[in-house]
């Protein structure tokens, strides 16, 4: 198993991981083709996959605005988890984000993903209750269909 930077060309493969994991959001327009090659312009060498045999089994898109890291869409497939593939991906991200100079990083996980939670806490991270989180849709045909 291999960990290295997500380029394009993984675009069909993360797409097809993350269309096969239930609770799954995926979005119309930030993770079309289109959406998923404009942020990784944007931050090149953030992104992580873990590629097995060719296939790739694990992704995180990563990236920052100057200041704050921030991951998106971290997954692995069911069959490869608990074989520490997403902590190996999230140190990898850190990484990169250190060299470009972030010195913290935060990520979003549903409620009901009771998974992830789990694991975010168990390799280290900091749950906080001390914030509110808000958003403000600005597109309204970047519609959220999540994987049943």
């Amino acid at each position: 198993m291999t960990i290295r930077t997500m380029t394009i060309d993984d675009y069909d493969q993360v797409w097809h991981l993350w269309s096969e994991i239930r609770g799954f959001g995926i979005r119309t327009l930030d993770d079309s083709r289109e959406g998923v090659e404009k942020f990784l312009k944007r931050n090149p060498s953030t992104s992580v996959v873990a590629e097995e045999d060719g296939m790739v089994i694990g992704a995180i898109l990563c990236g920052h605005d100057g200041r704050r890291g921030c991951m998106y869409h971290v997954c692995v497939a069911e069959k490869y988890r608990k074989h520490g593939i997403g902590h190996q991906m999230a140190l990898a991200a850190m990484e990169a984000l250190k060299a470009e100079g972030i010195n913290k990083v935060s990520l979003i996980a549903f409620k009901s993903n009771t998974i992830g939670n789990k694991f975010w806490r168990k390799v280290g991270w900091t749950f906080r209750e001390d914030l509110n989180y808000y958003d403000f849709t600005l597109n309204e045909e970047n519609i959220t269909r999540f994987i049943e």
